[in-house]
């Protein structure tokens, strides 16, 4: 795997993430470059692991690209990310970004994992990124 994602997780003990925050400076470029579908602008971060230990060790700063886009067509839209030539996660998920919600019909940034599972997703960008490490 490359840089950007360390070796030897920690197991899972508390409910925290980490990952990579979007540089706030592309962040409104991108969202011009790709509107949100729903009311709900999300669009702040790129998980690496969920559940991890609170004192877990934060990623390297990194670059990736956006490569993709899944939307259920019914609140939930978001953008796949392409992370030293992959888009899958250490748990076999795929690196994403939850780019919008409709939060009045209830969706929640978490359903991004499942509208890519499930749909699936197609191509678009390409669109660098820079990532900066994070806790959420």
């Amino acid at each position: 795997m490359d840089a950007c994602i360390p070796n030897g997780l920690a197991a899972p003990r508390a409910s925290t993430a980490v990952g990579w925050r979007l540089d706030e400076g592309e962040r409104a470029a991108l969202l011009e470059r790709f509107a949100p579908a729903y009311p709900d602008v999300v669009a702040h971060h790129v998980t690496l692991a969920m559940n991890v230990d609170p004192d877990e060790p934060l990623p390297p700063p990194c670059s990736g690209r956006i490569i993709g886009e899944a939307d259920d067509g019914a609140g939930v839209q978001c953008l796949v990310v392409e992370l030293g030539g992959s888009c899958e996660r250490p748990d076999g998920g795929v690196f994403h970004i939850t780019w919008s919600l409709d939060r009045a019909r209830g969706r929640q940034p978490l359903e991004s994992n499942h509208v890519i599972a499930w749909l699936g997703w197609r191509r678009v960008g390409p669109a660098p990124l820079r990532l900066i490490p994070g806790r959420f």
